[in-house]
């Protein structure tokens, strides 16, 4: 639990990383440890749309304090997944409880216990900061002296302390994006949703929020569970889950899932892709793919192979570049594809403001 003490102790943007690189070791100082039981635990879930199977008797465990990436191309099942742990969407079979309580048989106590943030906006922009908040206390049933210390402090947190009596809609998308993080987190929920929380924001915006969201993890030990669909993001998670055809086809840490790519990624663009991609496979034992117009392959000590590789192709080679496998790599390895930005009609947009405004 949190105290008063905490509470009024701000956090200032002064005081938080704002490189990658600190980000990332922000991240793996504060990385807990997997100790007792799970915060949410997830077994056989399953979810059918008539004859359609989109979730497949999934399972994991999300640990206290953990920031849980949850990574899936379009139609995998990611949405459903969520939409179910929200309680916005009941299981077809399997169980599934977070801090204890039932998703099936206790909604309303685990919609008590945890917060989201949408993908699509979801404050109302003809209230000001303070009164979107003041909103949200007065649904989480805080009273009116717990409401005022925590939006004061929440505003303070997130910088917009000065601007608490504006009009959202006079906010750039950063600043609606922090407030969304700081509604989600008012009533102190044992897990935070954050559906693409950065989406459609400039790269140092998308820094200082998630130096935001690292930091407050570290003081307040909230669990988070995370999509994204940036993979500079997805290093800042403790595990990641890789959710595909409706089933689980991967679970570990990032370094780990790198592993899998199986050694440094080597690109090759050559004046004969065909020919260049039977020598590698006779001299080196590797089938290159097709990726555009360059040939792309996975080997260990790419970086020593290098000269060699130069060596025995007798087709021109125009450019070659090694590099040590990424988040993105092993997402296509897995699933075959790249991520990408989900396309999100307008009926799926209205969707998501009806459900925001159902929970909030």
């Amino acid at each position: 639990m949190t105290t008063k003490e905490q509470i009024r102790q701000p956090l200032s943007i002064a005081d938080l990383p704002l490189s990658s690189a600190e980000l990332a070791e922000a991240a793996a100082a504060a990385t807990p440890r997997m100790a007792g039981p799970p915060i949410l635990y997830v077994e056989g879930l399953t979810r059918t749309f008539g004859h359609l199977e989109a979730v497949k008797g999934i399972s994991f465990e999300v640990y206290p304090g953990e920031i849980f990436g949850f990574l899936g191309p379009n139609g995998a099942g990611k949405s459903t997944t969520i939409n179910m742990l929200c309680t916005l969407l009941k299981p077809t079979a399997g169980k599934a409880t977070l801090a204890g309580y039932d998703l099936s048989r206790e909604p309303s106590r685990v919609r008590e216990v945890i917060g989201l943030v949408f993908q699509d906006p979801s404050l109302d922009e003809r209230l000001t900061a303070d009164e979107n908040l003041r909103f949200h206390a007065a649904i989480y049933g805080l009273s009116a002296a717990v409401s005022k210390e925590r939006r004061e402090a929440m505003l303070k947190m997130i910088e917009l302390y000065d601007r608490k009596d504006h009009l959202v809609r006079t906010f750039s998308g950063g600043m609606k994006r922090r407030l969304e993080i700081a509604r989600g987190l008012l009533h102190y929920p044992r897990v935070l949703f954050l559906d693409e929380p950065t989406i459609g924001l400039d790269p140092q915006t998308r820094l200082h929020l998630w130096s935001y969201i690292l930091t407050l993890r570290q003081q307040k030990q909230i669990t988070m569970f995370l999509t994204t669909h940036y993979m500079d993001e997805a290093e800042y998670c403790d595990r990641i889950a890789v959710i595909d055809h409706g089933e689980i086809v991967a679970l570990d840490t990032p370094d780990r899932l790198k592993d899998l790519v199986g050694g440094d990624v080597i690109r090759l663009k050559t004046s004969d892709d065909a020919l260049a991609a039977q020598q590698l496979k006779a001299h080196f034992g590797v089938e290159p793919r097709q990726e555009k117009d360059e040939l792309v392959f996975e080997i260990a000590d790419g970086e020593e192979l290098v000269p060699r590789i130069i060596e025995q192709i007798s087709v021109r080679i125009a450019s070659v570049s090694v590099r040590r496998p990424t988040l993105d790599d092993v997402f296509i390895k897995l699933t075959g594809r790249e991520i990408r930005e989900a396309e999100v009609d307008a009926k799926e947009h209205m969707r998501g403001s009806i459900r925001a405004r159902r929970m909030r």
